[in-house]
């Protein structure tokens, strides 16, 4: 099939596909004579995996590091369960980070209904996010350095894998 037909069966663009050719997560296709590119079925399955492990967070570079995988004739399973608990540890990070940066922000807006706003120095844009009361004595949520640290901790508790684990 052609890359237009390609493209209508697996829902992906064209210029998605010569994409993924040039990153090598799909193989150079053959020529027609008129040096048109003739993919094909294995296309589609190679496409439709990339999508859907794009789907469960995979990076392109995770996703070519498993294709490689399996084309040195190792069954990558176990590394992508690898792959995916380590997302799921920075998707709950992420969880955590966010709640309790609402929780910040529900601070700020009570603190905000109380604070006037004739009383911005010249020196401050607005003191809503800047006058030391609204944090009620607490520090400010600084979410870069929560998400390196737990980050780092949940990583810290994934079980090292062995090689020939990886592949099997």
């Amino acid at each position: 099939m052609l890359i237009g037909e390609l493209s209508v069966v697996t829902g992906i663009g064209r210029q998605a596909i010569r994409f993924y050719e040039r990153q090598g997560l799909l193989s150079n296709p053959e020529r027609t004579g008129g040096g048109y590119r003739r993919y094909d079925d294995q296309a589609v399955t190679r496409l439709r995996f990339i999508r859907a492990a794009q789907a469960a967070g995979l990076t392109l570079q995770e996703i070519l590091g498993t294709i490689q995988l399996r084309e040195t004739g190792q069954i990558p399973c176990a590394h992508v369960a690898g792959l995916v608990e380590e997302k799921l540890a920075d998707v709950r990070a992420r969880q955590v980070e966010l709640e309790m940066l609402a929780a910040d922000l529900e601070q700020t807006v009570l603190a905000s209904q109380h604070l006037d706003p004739t009383n911005c120095g010249d020196d401050e844009v607005c003191h809503i996010v800047t006058t030391p009361e609204h944090n009620l004595n607490r520090p400010r949520f600084d979410a870069a350095s929560f998400r390196v640290e737990r980050m780092a901790s949940c990583r810290r508790k994934l079980i090292p894998r062995s090689a020939n684990e990886r592949s099997g």
